[in-house]
Parts: C-alpha cells; sequence; structure tokens
C-alpha cells in the first residue's frame, strides 16, 4: 500500500498546448518551418496525437488576435470541437482570459463541456494581459489590480454555480441572485482548477485562495522562488501548500543531434533573447539533457509539464518526448 502511494505522488503528466495560431507571423520570432497559417486539421491531428501517445491533456490558446495579421481561431471553440473527436486525454484553455466572458456564464460553458466529453474539463484560467488585443477589440484593460480582484470574484463565482442548487453573490464586479447552473459538471466536488500566471503579490494569493494547480514557467532558480511566495501565500490563507498541483509552462525543444537542435532554438527562440536566457528558461536539449532538466523540476515539486505548441513540426517532438522522456519517469 505504502509503495502504490509513493509511486502516486511521483507521477508525472505531459500536457500540450496546440499551436491554433501561427508563430511565424509574430516579429519577435523568426520563420519557422512550415509557416503558413495553422489550419483545423493540423490541429486536429496534433491533438489525436498527443492523445495517441498518451499525453495527459491538450490545451487551446485563448487569444483574438496574436502576431501581425492577427491569425489565430478562437479558443473554447475549437476545444468544443476537439471534445467530439476524442476519448481519453482532458481538456483545458491554456488559459482563459477572465475578462472575456462573465463568470456566470464560463460557469455554464464548462458545466456543459464537462458533461458533454464525460469528465475531461480542466478551468485553466488567467487575469488577461494582452493589452493590445483588448484595445483593438474594445475590451476595457484595467489595471492589473482589478484584473486579478475580476478574477478573484469570477472563480469564486464559478465554484459557487458548480456546487450550489442556488447560487448567490454580490462583489464589486459580479453578482448572482438565486442562480441556478444545471447541469452540474460530472467531476466531483468539480473540475481541476488551474490558474495561470505568477505575479507574486496578487495572482499567486488566488492561485492559494481557490487553485487545484499552479502554472507558470520560468528556470529553475525563478521557479523555486516563485514556489517560496506561493508557499507563504498559502500559510496567510490557512491553505496547505502541499494541495496545490506544481506544473511549469514553456518550449520543449527536442533533438537527437546538436545541429538539429540549434536549428530548431533559431527557429523558436524570440528575437533579441540570449540564448544562454532561453535554454535557461526552457526544456531544451538531446533527450538525455531534457530528461535531466524535466527531473530537476521534479526535485522541485513539478508533476505537469505543459508543452508549448507552435507550429505543425511539433508533431515529431511530441513523439520524441514520448519515446524518449515520458518512459523515464
Amino acid at each position: 500500500m505504502i509503495m502504490h502511494v509513493l509511486k502516486m505522488k511521483r507521477q508525472v503528466k505531459f500536457g500540450f498546448v496546440l499551436p491554433t495560431w501561427d508563430w511565424s507571423t509574430n516579429p519577435r520570432h523568426s520563420n519557422i518551418e512550415g509557416g503558413r497559417p495553422v489550419d483545423y486539421e493540423v490541429v486536429k491531428d496534433l491533438a489525436l496525437t498527443a492523445e495517441n501517445l498518451g499525453y495527459h491533456s491538450i490545451f487551446s490558446n485563448d487569444h483574438v488576435l496574436r502576431g501581425e495579421g492577427g491569425y489565430i481561431f478562437e479558443g473554447w471553440t475549437v476545444l468544443s470541437a476537439l471534445s467530439s473527436v476524442t476519448k481519453r486525454v482532458r481538456l483545458g484553455n491554456l488559459v482563459l482570459c477572465n475578462s472575456f466572458r462573465y463568470p456566470q456564464l464560463l460557469a455554464k460553458m464548462t458545466s456543459t463541456l464537462d458533461v458533454i466529453s464525460g469528465g475531461r474539463f480542466e478551468l485553466c484560467i488567467g487575469a488577461g494581459w494582452l493589452e493590445d488585443e483588448y484595445i483593438r477589440y474594445g475590451i476595457p484593460f484595467p489595471k492589473p489590480a482589478v484584473r486579478v480582484a475580476q478574477l478573484r470574484e469570477s472563480l469564486d463565482i464559478i465554484k459557487r454555480l458548480w456546487t450550489l442548487d442556488r447560487a448567490n453573490f454580490q462583489g464589486k464586479y459580479y453578482r448572482l441572485r438565486d442562480a441556478i447552473c444545471e447541469p452540474k459538471p460530472l467531476q466531483k466536488p468539480h473540475p481541476p482548477i488551474m490558474v495561470g500566471g505568477g505575479g507574486e503579490k496578487l495572482t499567486l494569493r488566488v492561485v492559494a485562495e481557490f487553485g487545484d494547480i499552479c502554472n507558470f514557467g520560468g528556470s529553475p532558480e525563478g521557479y523555486a522562488h516563485k514556489l517560496d511566495v506561493l508557499r507563504r501565500h498559502c500559510e496567510s490563507v490557512g491553505r496547505s501548500f502541499d494541495e496545490i498541483e506544481k506544473s511549469w509552462t514553456g518550449d520543449f525543444i527536442i533533438a537527437a543531434d546538436k545541429s538539429d537542435l540549434t536549428r530548431k532554438i533559431q527557429a523558436i527562440m524570440p528575437k533579441g533573447m540570449l540564448l544562454a536566457d532561453y535554454v535557461e528558461a526552457n526544456i531544451v536539449g538531446t533527450p538525455e539533457e531534457c530528461l535531466k532538466k524535466v527531473e530537476e523540476y521534479m526535485g522541485l515539486g513539478v508533476t505537469y509539464f505543459t508543452v508549448n505548441g507552435f507550429s505543425k513540426i511539433m508533431k515529431r517532438e511530441l513523439e520524441m518526448i514520448a519515446e524518449s522522456v515520458m518512459p523515464s519517469l
């Protein structure tokens, strides 16, 4: 029995963020191989590939504009479509922008998708950050403290609607009166909540209050610092730090040899960024080097790795991670 518990504690999961927008249109990046606007068939094929390879979850972006041409699929629509063609893999958005939808509606949307997918939904949500898309779409973009406060109220509302027969709430930004959310999610007590973002004063406190999973990236040193901050917030709100699952998000560039690795890094690394900084903040290298970096994060308590998808060339990356890294964990 003890051996089983220890094994479960060490279980590592990999999620894949689908390339629902084309990074080659972003001036921060170089021209990525195969850099046409990605189409749904590519997205669907990568989702099914991830499922067949044993990935734990797939994620869609949640932006309305990215890059110079603004070519990106709406994230919730993509996720809903993929729920009908997948069977096992879990589903989420990395991450939903709280500003785009009233929490009352989002609770209904998420509950419905959890039922339709057979209990495979994960609520991954953040306060929103990309000011340009707010401005162009005429969406109010308040200061960070307000956006995080809105996120906090939203999570409170969503949990009430997921779990109560009738929900009431009177906040500064949102309110409910005798609201009903049926059907309830299949997952009990509710779908897992992943809060994205590493803001140390405000966002990580929301993680401590509402998050089942935290989600941020960075180097091992930077990640460890964020965890220390989260631990202090947990102590402040009376929450066990160990209850929160730790997830890491970033680029995962794997190659069989150094020349292929160099080519991939040059295609993906943001312009103006130092190579050493990029390698330190992401998982980059040969299979052996990538495994070593994964284990370094695991030593900090990370059990969930969410891998960025940047174009249709990710299919081979997914296969290499599944073949060379996942079996060793």
